[in-house]
């Protein structure tokens, strides 16, 4: 059975985001809250309201993925992901078909593996994170909370992000690299120890 799910933030990412549940087939989009409602719906998807909507919809038992991407400050997710706890919300972890993640490894809830993520054994994820399309977290990982991990970075074995951290596109790591929390790492940057 598929459970409802209510996604928050309409922006681009929100659109790479709906790609991945709707190839994953355990979930039906209910609706999107987006506070700028820039549009009246996304790829087919009604805005149905904004984050005041939250609570309601919490108690009518919807699921929720926050939809607001984070490339120079991740506050907004953040923000809105507290909210959602405080309330006590189903948080949504999506995992695309297209994305292997080892099953010795783990995965924080409210957090979207995208297509062609590779997560090898021994890795742990963090809530309320993105894993981009086609980054390779290799084994013995561990990426703490609220985190982005863009498209088409490597973090080698061993290497641990700091929460609240962005890695751009093509980073790579060293393996048993420690990246501090709050960091912003360049696109193509070759991350030391």
């Amino acid at each position: 059975m598929t459970e409802q799910l209510v996604l928050i933030g309409g922006g681009g990412h929100c659109k790479a985001c709906i790609d991945v549940i709707e190839k994953n087939n355990l979930y039906k989009i209910f609706g999107i809250l987006d506070p700028s409602k820039r549009e009246n719906n996304i790829n087919g998807y009604p805005i149905i309201g904004d984050d005041n909507d939250i609570l309601q919809l919490v108690k009518k038992n919807y699921s929720f993925l926050i939809t607001i991407g984070h490339i120079y400050s991740n506050d907004d997710r953040k923000k809105i992901f507290f909210k959602l706890k405080s309330v006590k919300a189903k948080l949504a972890t999506i995992i695309s078909p297209r994305a292997y993640v080892s099953p010795r490894s783990s995965i924080g809830e409210g957090t979207i593996v995208m297509h062609d993520v590779l997560v090898n054994s021994n890795s742990i994820i963090g809530s309320n994170c993105i894993l981009n399309t086609k980054s390779i977290i290799e084994h013995d990982v561990q990426i703490n909370d609220n985190c982005h991990i863009s498209t088409g970075a490597i973090l080698n074995g061993g290497v641990v992000v700091g929460q609240d951290t962005f890695v751009g596109s093509n980073a790579t790591s060293q393996e048993g690299a420690c990246i501090p929390e709050r960091s912003f790492v360049k696109s193509g940057t070759i991350i030391t120890r």
